[in-house]
């Protein structure tokens, strides 16, 4: 892979350059291929020129460049599958939760959100035949609902041993918004060191709501957010996986039929996301899964249950 390769590979990256961009978390050929310009001179302190001689550079050595639908299809068998733990939501989302992609978790308070990225936390440490990534996980929590005892439940159900899995998940709380940019920005260190293969942020939004009240303050709310989502989606990019986020819903009084909810984060967050799942209650203590937004997916739902054991099969 790319990231094997050292930053003084590119021409243009000496030792004092090196150390700037490590000290920004880019500690990786690739990953400096991808970051934006502006990203550099704002957190590298390099200058503008300076900056996209080393990108260009970096993006040389790595080739990136125009390929062909075919060769696309090629590279996209690189992509993994996260099972969710459960058959049925597996089936809607063909074949598991995708690395190099953002998934969604959209749904008030009570529906599952919470359980799921917690059994995701445990099913990512399982060998590829057994559908898991054969990695370990990052766990963002910004709401205070980390439970690793949760997880002992969870990983018994697996036949795994509950304290190596609590050891495979790095936990970070996230106390504002400006914390929870800079724990991703610092991220790449963590997932080399320990092949993170799943991060969760639990919830992206949440911070960002708290903080930014009022219109006059929605254009930066949203700048910020936008920003963060893509330095997500460029870890899962260039480390292949898979990246979890829950939002939260907010009333909509334009709904005079159907759904009185909308996601927050309005289209910024619409946009950035690959997936978008929509976790709501039905009956009998059943919750119903439903993709409203996806690149590959029909709009399609699915009914499971949150039980002591985690996220299962809806009993008939």
């Amino acid at each position: 892979m790319a990231y094997d390769l050292d930053l003084r590979d590119v021409k243009g990256v000496g030792p004092v350059t090196a150390e700037k961009l490590k000290n920004a978390g880019i500690t990786s050929v690739e990953m400096l291929a991808v970051t934006p310009i502006r990203t550099l001179v704002e957190i590298a302190g390099l200058t503008e020129d300076k900056a996209t001689d080393v990108v260009r550079a970096a993006r040389e050595l790595v080739q990136i460049k125009f390929m062909k639908a075919s060769e696309f299809l090629e590279k996209r068998k690189e992509v993994g599958f996260l099972t969710t733990g459960c058959r049925s939501l597996d089936e809607l989302l063909m074949g598991g939760i995708e690395t190099q992609a953002i998934t969604e978790l959209v749904g008030e308070y009570g529906v599952g959100k919470t359980q799921l990225c917690h059994q995701l936390c445990v099913t990512v440490q399982m060998s590829k035949d057994k559908k898991g990534l054969g990695g370990s996980a990052l766990y963002i929590d910004t709401e205070g609902t980390f439970r690793p005892e949760r997880m002992l439940q969870i990983a018994e159900r697996f036949g795994l041993d509950g304290n190596k899995v609590l050891d495979n998940v790095i936990y970070a709380r996230a106390y504002n918004s400006d914390h929870q940019v800079l724990i991703v920005e610092e991220a790449s260190n963590i997932i080399k060191e320990n092949n993170v293969k799943l991060i969760v942020i639990d919830s992206l939004i949440s911070h960002f709501r708290g903080e930014y009240l009022g219109r006059e303050t929605l254009a930066l709310r949203q700048q910020r957010l936008n920003k963060h989502i893509h330095q997500l989606l460029r870890l899962a990019d260039v480390y292949n996986l898979a990246v979890v986020a829950t939002n939260q819903v907010l009333a909509n009084p334009e709904a005079f039929f159907g759904n009185p909810q909308k996601p927050a984060g309005g289209n910024i967050l619409a946009h950035g996301s690959t997936y978008r799942i929509w976790l709501r209650k039905g009956k009998e203590n059943k919750r119903i899964a439903k993709i409203f937004d996806s690149p590959k997916h029909p709009e399609a739902e699915t009914v499971f249950q949150v039980t002591d054991k985690g996220v299962v099969e809806a009993e008939d």
